[in-house]
């Protein structure tokens, strides 16, 4: 299980640091700013076209920046490509995102 999966629940200093990010190559990651109201969520990410295998999914953490505290999702390690984000376990898709090789992808989860 990789570090940002591990909820605060598992981990108690989950989302107090820095996130190790392993991307290069085919790997990117996928950084999504969140409401506060989702704290503790878990939220899911979906490869299309769907496949079978591991759905990767993340808490809703409250992580410190040099300009105050935000609200994130961080998927540190995602395969290149298009990908489905809802609220586990099955809710309604709220947002797209693709992830670029070696890149971080920043997204923003909708306010409604």
């Amino acid at each position: 299980m990789m570090a940002s999966q591990i909820s605060a629940g598992e981990n108690p200093y989950a989302g107090q640091g820095a996130v190790l990010l392993d991307i290069g190559g085919g790997i990117g990651a996928l950084v999504v700013a969140m409401p506060p109201s989702l704290a503790g969520v878990e939220i899911e990410a979906r490869p299309l076209p769907d496949r079978d295998g591991h759905l990767p999914h993340v808490e809703v953490l409250r992580r410190p920046t040099p300009s105050g505290e935000i609200w994130s999702a961080v998927f540190a390690e995602l395969d290149a490509g298009t990908y489905e984000l809802y609220q586990r376990p099955a809710g309604a898709v709220r947002l797209r995102a693709t992830v670029t090789g070696g890149q971080v992808v920043h997204a923003t989860w909708p306010s409604t």
